[in-house]
């Protein structure tokens, strides 16, 4: 019988390997999780309908039928609601990844995940970042078919990308409102209702699709404090080469307040499942 001795220096510098490695397990975990989001999305194109085919049809029928009445042409009219058809698709397809984490839940994929020596919250932050495919794919969609509808950037590339990565920073904070409702609704069916009552009031009382001086008085209160309106106007000014005002700040500022509220509570309703 063989008996390997170790050294004391090699079990010294064993154990603060293992304490650096440490902090990193939780990144590392939802990195690898995160991959498996954008593989499962890659076998299953059709989930991408959202956000590449439903964003066309919106600007198609918005552009052609309500152009003329709203801003007096089409033209003018797409420079105008193409920032908030994109905000509404990005609001909107945040609702997926709630939709799924549930349907993953009841299939017990969760209970897997849990018999794993991975960090709890490991597999709702890769679900997360696996979302961000998406919306980058929505972003890029809606100003194509924009561009081909007559839609034109009027500011340096530098604006124009910072406008679509405010968006996808924004889809990114509203997806923990998704998942905390993901984790606590009964049946997936369920998240998709509670969140579309979420979006869509957000989505239309906004400056999405008209100017604010065209909504009600009574109404305009609510449109300034909606964090919807502050992106819509951030890209629209981003795009258009207008200026931003402080519509950046209060966008960054609703992100960091979701991530901050809602991440915590998703993350301990997750726990109490698993």
């Amino acid at each position: 019988m063989t008996t390997t001795l170790t050294s004391p220096n090699t079990a010294r510098e064993a154990v603060p390997a293992a304490r650096t490695r440490k902090p990193f397990r939780l990144v590392r975990h939802s990195v690898a999780l995160m991959k498996r989001s954008l593989i499962k999305t890659w076998h299953t194109p059709e989930a991408l309908i959202d956000v590449t085919i439903q964003p066309a049809i919106f600007l198609v029928i918005f552009v052609y039928i309500f152009g003329k009445s709203i801003s007096g042409t089409t033209h003018d009219y797409l420079q105008l609601l193409l920032p908030g058809i994109l905000a509404q698709s990005i609001a909107t397809g945040a609702i997926a990844i709630g939709v799924n984490l549930n349907v993953d839940m009841e299939k017990g994929l969760f209970d897997r995940f849990r018999s794993l020596p991975i960090p709890r919250p490991a597999p709702l932050i890769g679900a997360v970042l696996g979302d961000v495919v998406r919306y980058v794919i929505v972003t890029i969609s809606t100003l194509a078919v924009g561009y081909a509808m007559g839609f034109r950037i009027h500011a340096n590339p530098l604006a124009a990308v910072a406008a679509a990565a405010l968006a996808v920073v924004f889809a990114l904070s509203l997806s923990w409102v998704s998942v905390f409702v993901g984790m606590k609704a009964r049946t997936s069916g369920a998240v998709q209702g509670i969140m579309f009552l979420a979006v869509l009031p957000l989505s239309f009382a906004s400056t999405m699709f008209v100017p604010l001086s065209a909504l009600p008085g009574w109404m305009q209160g609510f449109v300034k404090l909606n964090p919807i309106t502050h992106l819509v106007d951030s890209m629209r000014a981003l795009f258009l080469g207008q200026p931003v005002g402080n519509h950046i700040w209060w966008t960054l500022a609703w992100c960091v307040g979701l991530v901050a509220v809602f991440m915590p509570l998703a993350l301990r309703a997750y726990q109490k499942k698993v």
